[in-house]
This record gives C-alpha cells, sequence and structure tokens, in this order.
C-alpha cells in the first residue's frame, strides 16, 4: 500500500477558509488513516500515553504544505513543530492527528482539527496567549465521517446540517467530558479544581481527544468540558465550533493552571465557580 503524501490533494488557493479548512482535515485526516492501514509505530514524548507516529508527521506536513501555496502571507503554527511566520496577522493553528494513543490502539476516537486564530484575544480572565481569539474551526473524525465547522461569519454545522448547540441544562443534570493525566491526580493544586468540578455534575466521560469532545460538546452529545494546560491546537478548533453554536467558553486560572471550560451558559458558568471552588486561597 503506498501511503505517501502525494495521495492527498492539491487544494485550489481560491477556496474560502472555511472550505479550504475543511479540505485540510478531510484530507490530513484519510492520509493518517491510510498510514495507520499500512501498519504504525509510537514514538513517547512525554509520557506512554504521549505519542506520536508518522502520519501525525505526514499530515502536518501535507497541511503545511498547503497552506504555504494557498495563504502564503498567514502565519502557521502546529503540534508537531510546523511553524511559519507569516506578515498578514492570521495563524492557522494545525492538530493533524488528536487523539493518537487512542489513534495508534485502533480506536475511532480521534481527529485532525484546524483553527484559524487573529491577533486579538479572546473575552477571558486569563491573557490572550492562554486564550486567543479564533475566528474559525474545522474537526473531522475520519473513521465515523464526520465534520464539525464554524467561526464567526458561519454557523456551526456537522456535515453541513446546522447544529442545535449546547445544553442550557445545570451542570448537575449533565455529563461531563475531561481529561486529567494520572500524574496530576497526585497534584492537589490540579486535583483539587478538579475534582470539585468532576463530583459536580450528572456524570464523567473522558475519551481522549479533546477536540472529538469539543465537537460534540458543540453539538450537544457531551452536556460540558473541562480542562487544564490545553495547547492552542487542543482547544482553539472546538472553541470556535462551540461558540459559533451559540455555546459559552472559558478560561480561568486557578492554582497556577489554566482550565478550559465549555458547554452552556449555565454550566460553564458552574463549571468556572466549582473549579475555583478548589483554589488554594479559597479553601485558606
Amino acid at each position: 500500500m503506498s501511503t505517501g503524501r502525494h495521495s492527498a490533494a492539491q487544494l485550489d488557493p481560491s477556496l474560502d477558509d472555511y472550505q479550504l479548512a475543511s479540505a485540510l482535515v478531510r484530507e490530513a485526516g484519510q492520509l493518517a488513516l491510510l498510514m495507520r492501514m499500512g501498519g504504525l509505530s509510537g514514538e513517547q514524548k512525554t509520557s506512554v500515553s504521549d505519542v506520536v507516529t508518522a502520519a501525525d508527521r505526514a499530515a502536518e506536513a501535507y497541511v503545511l504544505e498547503q497552506l504555504r501555496r494557498c495563504r502564503p502571507e498567514d502565519s502557521i503554527l502546529g503540534e508537531e513543530g510546523a511553524s511559519f511566520a507569516g506578515t498578514s496577522g492570521r495563524t492557522w493553528v494545525i492538530d493533524p492527528v488528536d487523539g493518537t494513543y487512542n489513534f495508534l490502539q485502533g480506536s475511532s476516537y480521534w481527529c485532525s482539527a484546524i483553527a484559524l486564530k487573529g491577533g486579538g484575544a479572546a473575552a477571558s480572565t486569563v491573557s490572550a496567549s492562554a486564550d486567543p481569539e479564533v475566528i474559525l474551526g474545522a474537526i473531522y473524525q475520519p473513521e465515523m465521517e464526520k465534520l464539525w465547522l464554524g467561526g464567526v461569519d458561519h454557523a456551526a454545522t456537522l456535515n453541513d446540517e446546522t447544529l442545535v448547540g449546547p445544553s442550557s441544562a445545570d451542570l448537575d443534570q449533565l455529563g461531563a467530558a475531561t481529561y486529567i493525566h494520572p500524574r496530576w491526580l497526585v497534584d492537589p493544586m490540579a486535583a483539587m479544581p478538579w475534582h470539585a468540578a468532576a463530583v459536580s455534575a450528572a456524570t464523567l466521560r473522558m475519551f481522549g481527544s479533546g477536540s472529538c469532545d469539543l465537537a460534540r460538546v458543540a453539538d450537544g452529545e457531551i452536556g460540558v468540558w473541562f480542562q487544564h494546560s490545553c495547547p492552542e491546537w487542543d482547544w482553539l478548533p472546538g472553541k470556535a465550533i462551540v461558540r459559533a453554536a451559540g455555546g459559552r467558553t472559558a478560561v480561568v486560572a486557578v492554582n497556577g493552571l489554566n482550565w478550559f471550560v465549555a458547554g452552556g451558559a449555565n454550566s460553564v458558568k458552574q463549571v468556572v465557580a466549582a473549579l475555583q471552588s478548589g483554589s488554594v486561597q479559597h479553601l485558606g
């Protein structure tokens, strides 16, 4: 089986940003899936569950190449090291395979994701570097053939169908998706706020792909989501889609960690309050 980059499409620079983002995640996801079918091994980064494969790198290289052709003035930032400094003030943020541990284990719960951010800051209690303004996001889950898209000029959609948006229910009526690495659970600074938020939800889910989770918050399948220390590629694609679906997002600093939250207005407010209740200052 051939799994080279030449199998992916050369995209048309005349596509608008939303069309381009959709095409990029679709092509990157299909390329990664083809490479997995041909056989892959993982390389550990920071832990046994934090891995990278040749498919991650090939998919990111494809997206980088197409963006350099189609949007030569825009900057680029990728999880696996892709970087280009453009002049437009806009940056494409690439996550070629989100949920690589799942991907490598043969699970279907992984995706390719991309966001386009501007130069401004979002309304937030943290710095612009932690929660920048985002223009659009696209998330594609290849094995389920699901493509979520949304942004400031585009209603949130799943396979071109408009989403109804996140639930307006209270946190204690909702399932919360989250992620926390086991090593953080032995650190009270992380464990206390996480525990306070976790026990406030009706139930918990931990699936291992933040962008897949956030897409499902946007379409109502998951009630609310929270996680700490998210890099831009794990946050911005889903943030754009949740907000385009009428949902809310927030980033709040607790015990020196930034916590990222997405859902309906009520549940986001309640998760933030629960996280803050686990702060050292509050408990003191």
